[in-house]
């Protein structure tokens, strides 16, 4: 097969796989809209009780509004006595879990806040959780990794065999670091390095903020990047307590002396389903494409 027949395959594989990615991105987003909507009804426990509010962090964390948001809400009613962040996350970008993490500590100084960790909450949704006055997580969760990571990708070989030959223009020394046509080069390395290593004190510090009187042993040793599970976890003070949303709900009931029988809501933004909402639905999902394939180029800095 010749040279051009194999760009041609390549280049049809390749739009193939674009809009497999767009197909499900969209059926995902389809489907947790009607999830929601349909969850609605659950969102609001009526008792005569104090209330718990619970706001629910799910998924990779690329961006803080949403979270912030509800935390904002959840901060001005005044029926709710504490706040439960129910995470379920194996981490996400620096910036946006650090915005969070500072309104969770401002908000906690008024109003508690705490945090129950589900199937997993890594990295990034750890960080999350140090942020609230106590940890709840089940004997099987995965947490921990306690790390910061950076990829890039060298694709310059790929661009050989295509016969791809991309003209980078740039002003400053260091301002193609990571474009895909070729590998760092080891001054490179070293100064990517340095930034890790910056951002990753900067986690661990955070980290001892709230926890500096409940982990045992030196914080170091657990914060190379490793998992734990839930019991492990408890075991080395990266966790206070081993139950579930509602087992840590109750304790927080007790603990707090609230009034009435232990009663929780879920926060959430009510979604209406009208033609303006779906087509910007189909919008977020062209968006997130972009910033997907713009990491491809531009890799961010991650809790994961």
């Amino acid at each position: 097969m010749s040279q051009k027949n194999n760009r041609a395959v390549f280049g049809l594989i390749s739009l193939v796989v674009v809009f497999f990615i767009v197909l499900i991105m969209f059926s995902v987003y389809t489907v947790k809209v009607f999830k929601d909507s349909d969850k609605s009804a659950l969102d609001f426990s009526e008792s005569d009780g104090d209330t718990i509010a619970v706001i629910e962090v799910d998924g990779v964390i690329m961006e803080s509004k949403k979270t912030v948001e509800l935390l904002h809400q959840a901060e001005k009613d005044k029926n709710l006595k504490a706040i439960i962040l129910r995470i379920n996350s194996p981490g996400g970008a620096v910036a946006p879990t650090q915005e969070i993490y500072n309104e969770v500590r401002r908000i906690d100084k008024d109003k508690p806040v705490f945090s129950s960790f589900g199937s997993i909450s890594a990295s990034g949704g750890y960080y999350l959780g140090a942020a609230t006055r106590k940890i709840c997580a089940l004997p099987g969760t995965i947490t921990g990794s306690i790390g910061v990571i950076m990829q890039f990708m060298d694709l310059s070989k790929l661009y050989k065999w295509a016969l791809v030959n991309p003209q980078v223009i740039k002003a400053g020394r260091y301002k193609d670091i990571g474009q895909p046509n070729r590998a760092l080069n080891e001054e490179e390395k070293a100064l990517m390095d340095k930034m890790i290593e910056t951002v990753h004190s900067q986690f661990v510090t955070d980290v001892l903020k709230t926890r500096k009187d409940k982990i045992k042993g030196d914080i170091n040793d657990h914060a190379q990047g490793q998992i734990f599970s839930g019991e492990g976890a408890f075991k080395l003070g990266l966790v206070d307590e081993l139950s579930s949303l509602w087992g840590c709900a109750r304790n927080i009931h007790t603990d707090l002396k609230l009034a009435g029988e232990m009663n929780i809501k879920y926060i959430k933004k009510k979604k209406k389903m009208k033609l303006i909402d779906y087509l910007s639905g189909i919008e977020e999902v062209s968006t997130t494409l972009k910033e997907v394939l713009a990491t491809l180029r531009s890799p961010t800095l991650m809790f994961k």
